[in-house]
C-alpha cells in the first residue's frame, strides 16, 4: 500500500484528499479514488496531472509521500499577457 493526496485549487476552492491506494497504483487510480472531478464538477478533457508542479501522465505510476495536483487551464498565455503589459506601457 502506497499513501498519497490528490490536491485541487481554484479562487475560492481548496480542496485536498489523503489515500491509500495499491502499491501499483497510477495517478488516474488516485483520481478516480479521490473523487475531486465528480465534487468540484471539472471536465476531465481540461484537467491536467501533475505530482509536486511536474507534468505528469494519468499512466504515471505512483509513490508513496506523492502529491497529485489537478491543474486548471490557462486563462491566458503568459507571454500573450507580458505583450499585452508592455504594448499598454507603450501607448502612455
Amino acid at each position: 500500500m502506497l499513501t498519497v493526496t490528490v490536491v485541487y485549487a481554484a479562487p475560492g476552492i481548496e480542496a485536498t484528499v489523503a489515500l491509500e491506494l495499491p502499491a501499483t497504483a497510477t495517478i488516474a487510480d488516485a483520481v478516480a479514488a479521490s473523487g475531486l472531478l465528480t465534487r468540484q464538477q471539472l471536465d476531465p478533457a481540461t484537467i491536467a496531472y501533475a505530482i509536486f508542479g511536474q507534468r505528469a501522465l494519468p499512466s504515471t505510476p505512483l509513490r508513496t509521500g506523492d502529491r497529485v495536483e489537478l491543474t486548471r487551464p490557462l486563462m491566458i498565455d503568459a507571454k500573450a499577457a507580458r505583450a499585452a503589459r508592455a504594448a499598454l506601457a507603450r501607448r502612455r
